[in-house]
């Protein structure tokens, strides 16, 4: 008697870096008896970090799902169980294994021959290397199949032709529907109280924010400014043909005064490095945005958002916002922040004390506009009024440079024409 020449194949929970141990089980796209392909997204799941798409690594029949959907699996644990034919050994050239480590979409590392890992992790859709198929990765080629986009026809934008998600959503024909968010839990009518696990996002917040309250000495400035000019130029920008189609908001002005601040005061862009006993200086801008999203509160950052005309922080924004409250933010979009930028006004709430993201050096919250009777031209008037207020840590900033930097931005947001004369001074020092 022999045996059947199956085998089990076991995936495991990837190491996704940044410090994360541990990953929830959203949702599983698979079940016990499906066929999978190498590259198949099997499951959604959430980690401290964001959530995000797991494609498995091979092919064969599912087996086993050792998580239910709801349950918490530790790195390195294993997940799914699938059956594969047995087939002939696959050596490298130097006789070493040829392995290939499951990976998660937006960490992945590539098929090698040996153990070691690239300095620069990246993604390898190998369905994409088949002659004629479009390269893209395995989340982007759902979104295409989602919204009936052939990839084929798509014109690339990425780096080395690869597909993104603004090349689908641009050939999609509708657009696709809004995301809703999930239906709130509620208490059963007997109930006087509903317990809610601390996981996930929220569970890595409320670490970060305690952490960063008691660590960093939290100083805020607020300020209180006129803007109407500010939202006249919104209204002007709109009409602008080089900005058609882009959502131009105050807040976008609002982001190119900050980093216009900073170009003019380059010491606030800084973090604290506690085990050198070193202020680190930085010369980029990774701009962070706090965005509210079912999921819980999550502040990615525009990379080297400094370099960015109005037009592209503009995309930059849009596609932030968007891919925040889909929950499909990656986790290193969450990394590396500098500076943030809270809009608490959109809350109907006029200022705040914000906490400083960890790691970064001030944090910068706008309240609501709001129509108020203000001094202009010597004659009392109803104006257009926000209040700015810049929490900055004081090891790193003390009260001139705060100030200085608050009363640039409120210049700015005062007379908006300072921003191409204060925006042209010349590259971060």
């Amino acid at each position: 008697m022999t045996d059947t020449p199956t085998r089990l194949r076991e995936f495991r929970m990837p190491d996704v870096g940044e410090g994360l141990t541990e990953a929830e089980i959203l949702k599983w796209y698979v079940r016990q008896g499906d066929t999978v392909a190498d590259g198949q997204i099997v499951c959604e799941i959430e980690t401290a970090k964001a959530v995000v798409e797991l494609p498995i690594p091979f092919e064969g029949v599912v087996h086993e799902l050792r998580f239910g959907e709801g349950e918490t699996a530790d790195v390195g644990q294993v997940i799914i169980s699938v059956a594969a034919a047995e087939g002939p050994a696959v050596t490298s050239p130097a006789s070493a294994p040829l392995e290939r480590q499951p990976v998660l979409v937006g960490y992945g590392v590539a098929q090698g021959l040996t153990k070691r890992r690239p300095r620069k992790p990246v993604v390898v859709d190998a369905a994409a290397l088949a002659p004629g198929r479009a390269l893209a990765k395995p989340p982007v080629r759902k979104l295409a199949k989602d919204l009936g986009v052939d990839l084929a026809a798509v014109v690339p934008s990425g780096p080395d032709g690869t597909v993104t998600r603004d090349d689908v959503h641009a050939a999609a024909a509708p657009a696709s529907a809004p995301v809703l968010a999930p239906p709130p839990v509620t208490a059963a009518p007997a109930e006087r109280e509903t317990r809610l696990p601390v996981k996930g996002v929220r569970k890595a917040t409320a670490a970060a924010v305690t952490a960063s309250a008691f660590t960093a000495p939290h100083v805020t400035e607020f300020v209180t400014v006129d803007v109407t000019r500010t939202m006249k130029l919104v209204e002007d920008l709109k009409q602008d043909p080089e900005l058609t189609g882009r959502r131009i908001t105050p807040l976008l002005l609002v982001a190119k005064a900050l980093l216009t601040a900073i170009r003019r005061n380059p010491e606030v862009n800084a973090s604290w490095d506690e085990t050198a006993q070193q202020i680190v200086q930085k010369h980029y801008v990774h701009l962070g945005i706090a965005a509210a999203t079912p999921r819980g509160l999550l502040v990615p950052n525009i990379k080297d958002a400094h370099t960015l005309t109005l037009r592209q922080l503009a995309d930059g924004l849009a596609e932030l916002v968007s891919t925040a409250r889909e929950g499909k933010t990656s986790p290193a979009a969450l990394q590396g922040g500098s500076v943030t930028l809270t809009n608490i006004g959109v809350f109907g709430i006029d200022t705040g004390t914000p906490i400083l993201n960890p790691g970064e050096s001030a944090i910068l919250a706008v309240g609501a506009i709001r129509p108020r009777p203000w001094v202009h031209k010597g004659r009392v008037r109803p104006r257009q009024v926000v209040t700015l207020a810049l929490s900055f840590d004081h090891r790193l900033v003390d009260g001139e440079l705060g100030s200085k930097v608050l009363a640039d931005v409120a210049a700015i947001l005062e007379r908006p024409k300072r921003l191409i004369t204060w925006g042209s001074e010349g590259p971060m020092q």
